[in-house]
């Protein structure tokens, strides 16, 4: 039997990141210097990996989505950075309403579970905390 979160999904894919629930996922002193925290997360990303661990036909964009203190982290050539100017589940959504109507197959990371109802509404698939940040 196939497992249906494992399936590869032949469509252009995206990968959100939930940072503030990613950064907040390990306890490393993250809360210190919440922005220095993003960064490494961002820095951290791998389309290429998680196109492996997510087993997606194609080599997602990486959006990496930050509120609060974190705002100031900025985009690299890799991960599209999209500032919430309020909360950052809002433009969540926001960033896979966009998406889905591009007809792309998105991945949430987050373990916000009313994020993940609402972003599973709108047909992404959500992971995790540890694809991206490995306790």
């Amino acid at each position: 039997m196939t497992d249906p979160e494992r399936t590869t999904d032949q469509r252009a894919a995206t990968v959100v990141v939930d940072a503030a629930n990613c950064v907040g996922s390990v306890p490393d002193g993250w809360w210190r210097d919440r922005a220095a925290a993003t960064r490494r997360l961002r820095d951290s990303l791998s389309s290429d990996a998680l196109r492996h661990d997510l087993q997606l036909a194609a080599t997602p964009a990486l959006v990496l989505v930050v509120e609060g203190r974190a705002r100031g982290v900025q985009s690299t050539p890799t991960v599209q950075v999209v500032h919430a100017p309020g909360i950052g589940d809002d433009m969540i959504v926001k960033v896979v309403e966009q998406r889905a109507a591009q007809g792309e197959s998105i991945v949430v990371v987050t373990a916000d579970r009313e994020l993940r109802t609402r972003v599973t509404a709108l047909g992404a698939r959500t992971v995790g905390p540890r694809v991206v940040r490995p306790s």
